[in-house]
């Protein structure tokens, strides 16, 4: 099909309703629509068209492995909770802080262990810092900064064993399909990270406000506001009574009755960590001269697979072996993958919307027309923004991604500007929505645990999230004049 403006209409109206409905799906599904019905204008045509692109492309092999992981992997989480792995870490360093430094060491130490998944990190994390805060004068929006400044920015940061490293490949890899670009979408992803200038600088400002200015201001004052409230709720919410000795009872992160038995977190965790780096070294080191160039040259998806794989069956003997019930063990197993099944909904919506532009011409238009609007030294810059915008209103990381990526490639690749760092420009704008934005999945689990008001809690961060954003817009403007 020739291009023309029309290319233009699935993705222009994808944007508006996400924002509109507070949700990525259904823009990605109106959007979806309206390709197949350009593509096919009749009624039946355009129903049989749409349920093509999203069967094709599902059944794509990277795309199934994809789907295949992420589900396999929140279930292996799920497990984790369900036999006490949570719990038991919990009781592991929980009474070995004693000083509010330790306790912010502590949050930040522990994402050695709960980098694998924000909501992850935050509901392992969040209920320990909120036990401990009465003791070590700490408010809970500090607490709360902290956790989230080393949740997402940090997961979209880590290469290998993580539920985002997957998605991001996948996303990376589609766009650049659709621009016949042969490069190994690992290794433009890998070499894209240097630029998530975002997670660099939130990084900082988290450091900042950890050891050397209080966020969230005086102590005193904040828990004195935070009394008043108290003492109204203090007799219907038992939860503002809990300090310490409440500790089993902060929401969602393990249940009463579950054991305290860190060692079913820690070692899956490592197993799946250990595995996936070995795996990737065993990979690739046919085709590689050195260890680094053997794990650009692994087939990622693949070894997360089978690390994943690895893992799930070793802790499945190992819960067994504790007297755990399979039966239980598939239940919360099955209960954890369903938790993504929204994600890979969106990811099969992503897919077949950006196969049906490309048939639509959407690339052949953006190289005739759009790229000469735009200098390459400001696409970098303009994709952060544009993203930045999107993500605060949708709240989603992954939407942000799924719905700028073939963009971004497009225009890097059609005006000649740096690829890798246009797609660090937009895994960066989806990280801003995720850290500031109140919509954000990760800031509404933060706020339930820590019993904060959302909109407060988020106009709060706001300010610094901003001043990082700015940073970040100078940072991509500079490094898109001196790379090319």
């Amino acid at each position: 099909m020739g291009s023309s403006w029309i290319a233009l209409l699935p993705f222009l109206i994808v944007i508006p309703i996400s924002i509109v409905t507070r949700q990525v799906q259904p823009g990605l599904f109106a959007g979806l629509i309206l390709g197949c019905y350009l593509k096919q204008p009749d009624f039946l045509g355009g129903i049989k068209t749409l349920i093509g692109y999203i069967l094709d492309n599902i059944v794509k092999t990277n795309n199934i492995r994809i789907i295949v992981f992420l589900y396999v992997f929140a279930g292996l989480i799920s497990l984790t909770k369900m036999t006490g792995g949570i719990k038991g870490f919990v009781h592991l360093v929980g009474h070995k802080v004693k000083t509010k430094g330790s306790a912010m060491l502590l949050t930040w130490i522990s994402t050695i262990g709960t980098f694998s998944d924000p909501d992850f990190r935050i509901v392992t994390i969040a209920p320990i810092m909120k036990a401990l805060r009465q003791r070590l004068k700490m408010t809970k929006q500090e607490i709360g900064f902290v956790i989230e400044a080393t949740s997402n920015p940090v997961v979209a940061l880590i290469p290998v064993a993580t539920a985002f490293v997957g998605y991001m490949v996948s996303i990376t890899g589609t766009a650049l399909q659709h621009e016949g670009i042969k490069d190994a979408p690992y290794t433009v992803y890998v070499r894209s990270i240097p630029f998530n200038f975002f997670s660099f600088v939130i990084l900082a400002i988290g450091i900042y406000y950890s050891f050397f200015h209080a966020f969230g201001g005086d102590i005193s004052k904040v828990d004195e506001k935070e009394k008043s409230k108290s003492s109204v709720n203090q007799l219907s919410d038992p939860n503002e009574q809990q300090g310490e000795e409440g500790l089993e009872e902060c929401h969602r992160a393990f249940e009463k009755e579950t054991p305290t038995k860190p060692w079913n977190l820690i070692l899956p965790l490592t197993t799946v960590l250990v595995g996936t780096i070995f795996l990737s070294w065993w990979d690739g080191r046919s085709q590689a001269s050195n260890i680094f160039e053997a794990f650009l040259k692994a087939d990622a998806l693949g070894v997360m697979l089978e690390a994943v794989f690895i893992t799930l069956i070793l802790s499945i003997v190992f819960y067994l072996v504790q007297k755990f019930s399979m039966a239980k063990i598939v239940t919360h197993f099955i209960k954890g993958g369903n938790e993504l099944v929204s994600v890979i909904i969106m990811l099969a919506l992503v897919w077949a919307l950006s196969a049906v532009s490309e048939d639509l011409g959407f690339s052949k238009y953006i190289a005739s027309h759009v790229v000469n609007w735009i200098p390459h030294t400001f696409i970098a810059p303009a994709m952060f923004l544009l993203g930045g915008i999107i993500s605060y209103f949708i709240g989603s990381s992954w939407g942000t991604w799924g719905l700028l990526m073939p963009l971004g490639v497009t225009l890097a690749h059609q005006s000649g500007a740096n690829i890798q760092l246009v797609i660090g420009a937009v895994f960066s704008s989806g990280t801003f929505g995720a850290f500031a934005s109140p919509l954000s999945d990760n800031t509404v689990t933060l706020c339930t645990i820590l019993d904060l008001p959302v909109l407060e809690y988020a106009q709060r961060k706001l300010k610094p999230a901003l001043v990082a954003a700015a940073i970040t817009t100078i940072l991509f403007s500079a490094a898109a004049i001196i790379i090319h």
